[in-house]
């Protein structure tokens, strides 16, 4: 009996100390040994960096980290803003303390910062921070603004606070275009919001996209961008292309072409600019488009590059908005999901005109946006001289010194410029964007006047302080250019000299880059600087060429001269300069020989 006994309460006891146990953490035993390490602790919220953006005065944060340490915690204290919101200092797991039900409310406007302090038993400590901001609740900028994400850190429409639904596993990525973070795009990931504000008679959309054309699921490179559709027919299998829009872009001759289509209802309408409508790699473009009752157009970096007429959009059963996919409406062809970078989203209730659309282009970026299309890759200043002297891409007009004229014959357009004694243009080297870029090139039509024989043509230069007879003697030629001619009444020879900084480099063709003055009429005049070498051309052909240690410098140089080497130029009298000049461009690339020679075909 007692042995029955004393084996039922054997097995009592080792009932009730295994029943004790369940429920507690499993601890790993180890050997403490000597306490090597201070604690190390990771935030995971708020993060360092992010921003919140709520429509209250005040908010609330989750506070989530984790604090660990090789031999046992002593205490974990947090602090937010100098004022202490926990303090631990019993731990279940000795050595692995994790946080994830902290909330602190009461967040302003304005730059916070946690501090996570944990102390080991051996007095070693470690402290980590997180520094954050709360930003004023957004007011829309613009007339008609429904809908805004700035993508810093959260997929929020700070309008209307909806929370975009997420699919797969975006991300975001620092090298945004504003605030601290933008969009970041992944295979078979997206973001979807409801429709209920965005369905109206017009409909506006502006976004910044950094492209990247990796290959999609299907190994091919197009995607989504922003997709309003309905669902798909036939099983999901065919796209319905008769209501809202499809945003998206796909490879064309090599490049990536946004294109647009629109449902009226009873048909889709297409928009599609071709090579205009193609993006850069690698780099911030802007893309937007707009809806009218009768009108979409579409446009990249605050040009046109699709318009057209069509019925008006028609809404039924587009409940959806796909950003940065295809899917799950639009995805017959393959327009999966867009691993480019994506910031700046704005939706509008209205049409914007042109004009508006760069307006929101130079507010994000900072930088000018002419309503003046580009004729040519690069172009970024174009004076035809006719009848005026307005640079069409600034919409301003050169300061005119002394009494030029007007030639009363042209190459192109109505008329040109004629020079006269003690007369010239200037316009600012940096007015509404610069002309004054890394690199340079100019093209124009030239007539030449050997009467004086020698002439400035185009110069950008430094003062020349030092010289002696400042201000009326200057040639300074360590930083601009110089572009001018000199010679006599049968031989007239165009040079012309850079600055790099610290020397200047001469580029004279000699007979290659000299016309009889008496026979040559127009030529076609262009010369070109890289950061390597720089290029003198008449007529197309390469009259003088050499290399340019650095590349143009500009140090000094705030205006641009037109017709003479006056006022920064004049020391070996390349004055004023009576000949003609037309169809005047400048160009913020080093053109090459076959553009050189197609920018002079366009105008002959």
């Amino acid at each position: 009996m007692k042995r029955i006994k004393y084996s039922i309460t054997c097995i009592l006891t080792a009932m009730l100390f295994y029943g004790c146990d369940q429920g507690i953490d499993g601890i790993t035993e180890v050997d403490p040994g000597p306490d090597m390490s201070a604690p190390q602790i990771e935030i995971s919220s708020p993060t360092d960096g992010s921003s919140l953006k709520v429509n209250e005065q005040f908010t609330s944060v989750d506070i989530n980290f984790e604090a660990s340490d090789d031999i046992e915690l002593g205490t974990v204290r947090v602090v937010m803003d100098g004022t202490e919101v926990a303090n631990y200092n019993s731990f279940k797991d000795y050595r692995r303390f994790i946080v994830d039900d902290l909330v602190y409310d009461g967040i302003g406007d304005g730059a916070h910062e946690l501090a996570v302090t944990a102390t080991d038993l051996d007095g070693k400590s470690t402290t980590t921070t997180s520094s954050f901001t709360k930003e004023p609740a957004y007011i829309p900028k613009y007339a008609g603004e429904i809908l805004y994400m700035s993508f810093d850190g959260d997929y929020t429409d700070l309008i209307s606070f909806q929370k975009a639904g997420v699919e797969g596993d975006p991300g975001f990525n620092d090298e945004s275009l504003n605030g601290p973070s933008a969009y970041a795009g992944a295979l078979n990931s997206y973001l979807t919001l409801t429709t209920e504000e965005l369905t109206n008679p017009e409909f506006s959309a502006i976004f910044w996209l950094n492209l990247n054309d990796a290959a999609n699921r299907e190994g091919l490179k197009r995607a989504g961008l922003l997709v309003m559709s309905p669902p798909m027919t036939e099983g999901g299998t065919r796209n319905d292309l008769t209501k809202g829009f499809r945003l998206f872009r796909e490879e064309v001759g090599g490049n990536q072409v946004v294109k647009l289509n629109v449902g009226s209802g009873e048909t889709g309408h297409w928009f599609d600019g071709g090579q205009a409508a193609a993006l850069p790699n690698g780099e911030w473009a802007n893309v937007a488009f707009t809806l009218s009752a009768d009108t979409a157009t579409v446009y990249i970096n605050g040009q046109v590059v699709s318009t057209g007429l069509y019925d008006g959009v028609d809404w039924t059963d587009c409940n959806i908005l796909s950003i940065m996919s295809g899917d799950p409406n639009f995805t017959q062809w393959n327009h999966w999901s867009d691993q480019s970078l994506l910031d700046d989203l704005r939706i509008f209730n209205r049409v914007l005109s042109q004009e508006e659309v760069q307006q929101i282009i130079g507010d994000d970026s900072g930088e000018f946006v002419s309503s003046y299309p580009p004729t040519f890759p690069g172009e970024m200043f174009y004076m035809p001289f006719d009848g005026d002297y307005n640079e069409l891409f600034r919409d301003e007009e050169a300061t005119v010194v002394g009494t030029p004229g007007f030639a009363g014959e042209a190459v192109a357009g109505s008329d040109a410029y004629a020079g006269v004694a003690d007369s010239y243009l200037t316009f600012p080297a940096d007015i509404k964007g610069p002309i004054a870029t890394d690199e340079f090139s100019a093209t124009f039509w030239y007539n030449v006047n050997a009467d004086p024989d020698r002439g400035g043509i185009l110069v950008m230069a430094p003062e020349d302080t030092e010289r002696e007879g400042f201000p009326e003697v200057q040639n300074l030629r360590t930083s601009g250019f110089r572009f001018f001619r000199e010679g006599d009444a049968t031989r007239q020879v165009f040079k012309l000299n850079v600055g790099n900084g610290t020397a200047d480099s001469w580029f004279d063709g000699g007979d290659a880059a000299a016309i009889n003055p008496a026979t040559a009429g127009w030529v076609h005049l262009a010369f070109t600087i890289s950061g390597t070498d720089a290029a003198v051309y008449l007529d197309g052909e390469v009259a003088a060429q050499g290399s340019l240690a650095g590349g143009v410098d500009w140090t000094g140089v705030d205006f641009l001269s037109i017709g003479s080497g006056a006022p920064r130029f004049t020391q070996w009298n390349h004055l004023s300069d009576p000949s003609f000049i037309d169809e005047l461009r400048l160009y913020n690339k080093a053109l090459s020989q076959e553009e050189v020679r197609d920018i002079m075909d366009h105008d002959m």
